[in-house]
């Protein structure tokens, strides 16, 4: 391998490294499945060091090459765990932990509504919420459109948004305040 194919390499490892551990820890099951992905999606992009685009497109091809390996570990765990419960992932619950009591119980709450939503809007929202990327990069993460990502991402809102309402959840986002001050301090 030449210095500048391993230079490459080299950098998209050391920019992207922990953000791809982040997005594999909080779609695995257990800390050695989330490595595991780690350490395959760095081997892809070894092995196909000419496809890895230059600058921050790394890290979203990355993205991309972690997306597909956890498809791949999913597929590979319901084969061999056939009968089990589907797979889900857990965002309320990581919360949960360190929330007081009295905001556990909607946490609770919004963690059912979550993981009842269909994989490819869990998918989104983690994007937006736990990855923090934009529609733009999030369509170059999916190989979709920048505008086909906005309206994922809105129908995806809009879903969340409609069965939270229908679970009677009411978050900050939702409520509405009672009157509007008209003026001085607040």
């Amino acid at each position: 391998m030449s210095d500048d194919r391993r230079r490459r390499f080299e950098e998209a490892y050391l920019d992207a490294y922990e953000r791809i551990l982040g997005y594999a820890t909080r779609r695995c099951d257990s800390p050695e499945d989330a490595l595991d992905v780690v350490a395959e999606t760095f081997e892809v992009a070894w092995r196909r060091i000419d496809d890895l685009p230059p600058g921050d497109q790394a890290r979203l091809w990355l993205y991309g090459v972690a997306r597909n390996v956890l498809a791949n570990q999913r597929r590979g765990n319901l084969r061999r765990h056939a009968g089990q419960a589907e797979l889900s992932e857990d965002i309320a619950n990581l919360y949960a932990r360190t929330a007081p009591p009295a905001e556990r119980a909607g946490l609770d709450a919004v963690g059912r509504v979550f993981r009842a939503l269909s994989d490819d809007d869990r998918e989104l929202l983690s994007l937006v919420a736990w990855e923090g990327l934009d529609a733009g990069e999030i369509a170059r993460v999916l190989g979709c459109s920048r505008n086909a990502a906005r309206i994922r991402i809105h129908r995806a809102r809009r879903r969340l948004s409609r069965a939270l309402a229908a679970a009677d959840v009411e978050t900050p986002l939702m409520s509405r305040p009672t009157r509007i001050p008209t003026g001085g301090s607040l």
